[in-house]
């Protein structure tokens, strides 16, 4: 699949991968920041986000081979790769199968065990929306927020609403496919798989994805030459909610 990338800079290869419901653009602040290191950053678009093609089809290990597809074809080799969320799942399971790709590794707020469907309040929202006769984002706002109280939450997920021709919105995302592949989201790593490369895990220091000390000897079953960093006063989305401490912390590790 020929997947969606806004493309900044040059030097070393960086390659990001964006979470569930999310996409390539809201790095885009902090592609520029790496770029002006010496990277050239690679913001992709994983299948039936922003505007990368759909597909019926949605689980960890095609969108693995999406990401080894578009490195083949762009003759990206020693990357550094960085997965949030969803695409920290990508990101560990691209490591498994290929590390020769790798570089360093860097997996933000996630780890490599299941974690139970949780986004349905959010989901029941966007196919409210996706129903809905748009035609304005104020409209939108006033849906979901009935169904994401949480104002930082409702603007990241309305980024996928576009314009349909002149007066009306539809969402970027393949919605019915993330909702009937909802259950492949949460898939952890299978017990055999491992990676012995350099490897950042970013916890938010307010999030409970990652949950310490509990977590720490899967992570270094899997990943046996990684390192945990919290971030304090930051949730989830932990490089918008302390951006600055994120990056220092990830400039560090590569």
């Amino acid at each position: 699949m020929k997947l969606h990338v806004n493309t900044i800079g040059q030097g070393r290869p960086f390659v990001i991968l964006h979470g569930f419901l999310g996409m390539g653009d809201n790095w885009k602040t902090l592609g520029k920041m790496f770029s002006d290191e010496g990277y050239e950053v690679h913001l992709l678009d994983q299948r039936n986000h922003g505007k990368s093609p759909h597909s019926d089809e949605f689980n960890y290990q095609l969108l693995v081979e999406d990401l080894k597809e578009y490195c083949s074809e762009n003759n990206l080799k020693h990357i550094v790769l960085l997965g949030h969320s969803m695409g920290g799942k990508t990101a560990m399971l691209a490591a498994t199968l290929y590390p020769d790709l790798i570089d360093k590794l860097i997996i933000v707020d996630i780890a490599p065990k299941y974690y139970e469907p949780h986004h349905q309040q959010i989901l029941k929202g966007l196919t409210l929306l996706d129903e809905a006769d748009l035609s304005s984002r104020r409209e939108a706002e006033s849906l979901m927020a009935d169904y994401v109280p949480d104002k930082p939450t409702q603007l990241f997920l309305l980024k996928n609403l576009q314009r349909d021709g002149k007066e009306n919105f539809k969402l970027k995302i393949n919605l019915p496919a993330l909702k009937s592949n909802i259950d492949n989201i949460g898939e952890g790593l299978s017990e055999e798989k491992s990676y012995d490369g350099a490897t950042l895990f970013i916890k938010g220091g307010k999030s409970g994805y990652i949950k310490l000390p509990e977590d720490e000897a899967l992570i270094k079953k899997h990943f046996p030459n990684s390192e945990i960093v919290p971030i304090d006063g930051a949730g989830h989305w932990v490089h918008a909610e302390n951006q600055k401490e994120f990056f220092k912390q990830v400039m560090r590790f590569i």
